[in-house]
């Protein structure tokens, strides 16, 4: 069985080498079959003979080749992704790659991507969208891919949400306008339907957030947004997501003032 120390990155490897060896012995095999049926068309038997003499013994190899093939493949990936196994390799690709990867609370942030394993589904999921190539370079160079093409992100849409939040818990705690409120109960209000909290996640809201700051969009229907950090962002309730630099960035509190 495939050492699990050596990853699933190596056991793939290994398992494209052994694929790629046994294509080449059945290129072989049919090449000579094919001689064979010239020589059987025409009649010419001692060709004939060869061709079937060397085909048997190239589909002996090929048999070998398709049992390395399975012996290669011999890795309990299932174990890899659910002991966290699967997650330290990627990160450590992602570091040889140059790309800055992070774990916070079970997932993965990669600038704009957040990052789900999945173990029992042998999948990874990125944001939101389920992805079955998990071999970790391939998983690094799509996600490179998608910081290159950059964020699709509605900054002016999310902003109005976050405005209509913004104002419902005003309402709710009794407050005037233009004072500061916790990110932490816009998130509340914009999740109050079953299963939201579960679809768009903390992690989510706290990405949106950061690409909203990096986009520079602050005014929305007259009113001009005002992020509040200072003091808060050393109280409970600190939302933490990562900047495409690597950076740690930290949001707590928003007012919107006229």
């Amino acid at each position: 069985m495939t050492d699990d120390v050596e990853g699933l990155e190596a056991a793939l490897a290994a398992v494209q080498a052994a694929a790629e060896a046994a294509i080449n012995v059945a290129g072989t095999l049919v090449r000579e079959l094919k001689k064979a049926r010239t020589s059987a068309a025409t009649g010419q038997l001692r060709d004939l003979d060869r061709s079937l003499a060397l085909a048997e013994t190239l589909a002996a190899r090929l048999n070998r080749q398709v049992a390395d093939v399975r012996t290669a493949h011999d890795v309990d990936a299932t174990e890899q992704l659910a002991s966290g196994a699967y997650t330290k390799e990627l990160l450590a690709a992602a570091a040889d790659a140059g790309l800055s990867m992070f774990e916070e609370d079970g997932r993965l942030l990669c600038y704009p991507s957040l990052v789900k394993v999945l173990p029992n589904e042998l999948a990874i999921e990125i944001d939101r969208r389920r992805e079955r190539r998990i071999r970790p370079s391939a998983v690094v160079e799509l996600l490179a891919k998608v910081q290159q093409s950059g964020p699709r992100f509605r900054a002016e849409s999310f902003l109005a949400s976050l405005a209509a939040a913004y104002d419902l818990v005003v309402a709710k705690q009794h407050k005037a306008g233009g004072v500061v409120v916790k990110l932490l109960d816009t998130y509340a209000v914009l999740t109050l339907l079953p299963g939201q909290a579960r679809d768009y996640g903390k992690q989510e809201f706290t990405r949106d957030l950061y690409l909203l700051d990096l986009s520079g969009t602050v005014d929305t229907l007259g009113r001009r947004l005002r992020w509040a950090a200072s003091t808060g962002t050393k109280q409970a309730g600190v939302l933490t997501t990562v900047a495409r630099t690597g950076q740690q960035q930290r949001y707590w509190g928003i007012a919107f003032s006229e």
